[in-house]
């Protein structure tokens, strides 16, 4: 998402009445005597057209939190423009509003007063690489799905395993320049610039790296727009990048912008660069086609061993070695987010080394050639549940975490913006499970029969050369053989292999004012419902519900936590829910991803039941703000590793629940009494 607006300078500038009208819209009668617009229409007046539309965006964005901060960002844009690109000048801004969430007025005022001063200490700053290698290989890890090597270079270029960066940048936004380097070179290979056979496209240009400079710049022109709109927290910094550029390439902008563009039509652009010679400054070193081909060629043969040694662990843990042919698959999991391995049918989990390596060839081939799944050579393994890395949490004050907050006006993050707090729920009425599992017993009877159904029945592995049991089929072969002369076989025996869930869910269930009443009383009934079903399955779950009031007080209230029995306790919490306050969903979101991840399971799923959009007290938070960074949190929870998922009594939820989920990721129900068993048929899809 591009945060401020993108007009061309060719376009008409506004005229006073016209710009007049757009600032009474931002100011409306909020500018006291001493602020008229007057000024304003004369700062801004002979602008460009796209400098006028900067000026208004922002003005607009600083308006929703402050009259005055707005006011001075208006008229101090100008001056700002007159020495500073406007992508620079966007950070400036956010800095600004920045500074204002965090120290209010005074401090956002004084940094709008001297944009020469924030440009200049900015630009001082020197980062070394060397200090931040290790966090940038998370971020490019957490970009390729691979750990990539990171190394100081003359030139910044890629084969696809080592990311080749400036040894140093100076700018206090270095680390935000790195990371968008990083996404370029990244986007080549994801966005086909490898898709040609480029050394025989630059053959024609002769031996020098002139052509292959200035295809770099080019395809970076063409892979950096799609990396914004992929990425929209690296957008400021992909601007400043591109911005950079020589303004040679400016004519080509908007024809490799085009989200069809490919590296054909770079090429195409090439010819008029070449006779200029090769390019003065250049951020990018030549493209490298040939050392990118050899990368891929040892990363798929390094892969393939690793994934073939595991598979031969796995069948020699399980006995299935030498017995014949053995039915592998390797998948992408449901959801996306992790590698599924069926060994005959069955789901096996393949060790941390041999899961990337699996990823890694999918990645390279779209699919794994069968024959490169055949067995080979010894490869003990023992099997280790993997803990998710959860993200250490701020803590703020009195509250329990304190989380960034998406604004999708600015483009960017407000940060440290929510307190959330754990409340504990006093016990409710200690009768109330008892009495709905009496009342709805035929139903929770119907629930249990479908959950049984999930749990799977243990396998039994036949022909094993050890065992407690004889298995009969193999004995009489074998005395068979004896009798006709023949070497019987030595596998007689049968053992039992569990067939292992591994899966924790969360529950965030809407506790907020507008469920008062019956939907309130639908949601207490569908969690005993549901609970009464879980128990069967022995799934680790936890049941949290949410509500609020302001950025200031994100409450989150404990019902059941995973490590909680489904005791007494509990079943009084479950009957103590009830209508609070409102529904800001992008903090609880957040807060239980993380808990999540903490969770030693090969499958995350978080369910939220609700009865609309996303709500605060005032305005800010109503609407596509809401909605917004509601969808922003679902992404960082799915980028995660956690599936998302909604179940809304909304009539007019379909309006904005594609927006935050996506289109398969929520169901609306138009009658509350189907919840307990919609919740039911939901879960059991979903983990099934």
């Amino acid at each position: 998402m591009i945060s401020s607006p993108q007009s061309s300078d060719a376009a008409p500038r506004l005229s006073r009445d016209e710009l007049k009208a757009r600032l009474d819209e931002i100011f409306y009668l909020d500018l006291d005597s001493s602020r008229s617009v007057e000024p304003l229409l004369d700062a801004i007046g002979l602008l460009p057209r796209a400098k006028q539309d900067f000026a208004l965006h922002w003005g607009k964005v600083a308006a929703r939190s402050s009259m005055s901060v707005a006011y001075l960002l208006v008229r101090q844009v100008p001056a700002a423009l007159q020495t500073i690109s406007v992508a620079r000048a966007e950070r400036w801004v956010l800095a600004a509003l920045d500074d204002y969430d965090r120290s209010g007025a005074p401090a956002a005022m004084a940094i709008l007063r001297d944009c020469a001063g924030f440009s200049a200490a900015r630009a001082s700053a020197v980062v070394k690489l060397g200090d931040i290698a290790a966090r940038l290989g998370h971020f490019a890890q957490g970009l390729s799905g691979r750990a990539l090597k990171i190394s100081a270079d003359a030139q910044t270029w890629s084969d696809g395993m080592t990311l080749h960066l400036p040894a140093e940048i100076a700018s206090a936004d270095a680390i935000d320049r790195y990371k968008a380097l990083i996404a370029v070179l990244w986007a080549q290979e994801r966005h086909g610039t490898f898709a040609l056979d480029l050394d025989v496209a630059l053959a024609g240009y002769g031996d020098g790296p002139g052509a292959a400079t200035w295809l770099a710049l080019l395809e970076a022109l063409r892979v950096g727009p799609r990396v914004a709109a992929d990425l929209p927290g690296l957008n400021a910094a992909l601007r400043d990048l591109l911005a950079e550029m020589p303004a040679t390439l400016d004519e080509f902008r908007d024809r490799l912008a085009d989200a069809q563009a490919t590296v054909a039509d770079s090429l195409a652009c090439l010819p008029h660069l070449v006779k200029l010679g090769p390019p003065a400054d250049a951020m990018f070193g030549a493209l490298r086609p040939a050392a990118v081909q050899q990368a891929r060629a040892q990363r798929i043969a390094n892969d393939t061993v690793i994934l073939r040694k595991a598979i031969a662990g796995l069948m020699a843990a399980v006995g299935n070695a030498g017995q014949g042919e053995t039915a592998v698959d390797i998948a992408v999991a449901p959801g996306g987010v992790d590698i599924e391995m069926r060994m005959d049918g069955e789901v096996v989990v393949l060790p941390m080394n041999a899961r990337a390596a699996a990823r890694s060839l999918l990645q390279d081939l779209g699919a794994i050639p069968p024959e490169w799944l055949v067995a080979a050579g010894p490869g003990p393994w023992h099997p280790t549940a993997q803990v998710g890395d959860g993200v250490a949490l701020a803590l703020t004050g009195a509250a329990d975490a304190v989380y960034d907050e998406w604004d999708y006006q600015r483009g960017a993050y407000r940060h440290q913006w929510c307190h959330v707090y754990l409340r504990p729920l006093p016990p409710g009425d200690p009768a109330y499970v008892g009495a709905v599992r009496q009342r709805r017993a035929p139903l929770i009877r119907q629930i249990r029969r479908r959950f049984e159904a999930l749990r799977g029945e243990d396998r039994m592995l036949r022909r094993q050369s050890d065992g407690p049991e004889i298995d009969l089929d193999a004995l009489v072969e074998a005395i068979a053989d004896r009798r006709g002369g023949a070497e019987p076989a030595s596998q007689l025996f049968r053992r039992r292999q569990r067939n292992e869930r591994s899966l924790a869910t969360c529950f965030l269930v809407d506790m907020s004012g507008s469920t008062k009443g019956w939907v309130n009383d639908a949601e207490r009934e569908a969690l005993v419902m549901l609970c009464e079903a879980l128990e069967t399955l022995g799934d680790r779950y936890a049941i949290w519900g949410f509500s609020g009031w302001t950025r200031s007080r994100c409450e989150l209230y404990r019902i059941k936590d995973f490590d909680d029995a489904y005791d007494h306790a509990t079943h009084g919490r479950i009957a103590a829910i009830e209508a609070k306050d409102y529904t800001r969903m992008g903090p609880p979101i957040r807060h239980l991803a993380q808990q999540l991840l903490r969770e030693p399971a090969k499958h995350r799923l978080l369910v939220t039941l609700s009865d609309g959009r996303p709500d605060d007290f005032g305005d800010e938070y109503r609407g596509q703000y809401g909605v917004e960074d509601t969808r922003q949190a679902l992404l960082e929870a799915r980028d995660a590793g956690v599936r998302a998922y909604c179940v809304t009594i909304d009539r007019h939820g379909a309006d904005y629940l594609k927006r935050m989920y996506g289109p398969a990721k929520y169901t609306v129900l138009a009658d509350v009494e189907k919840l307990p068993l919609r919740i039911a048929d939901i879960y059991r899809k979903l983990t099934s």
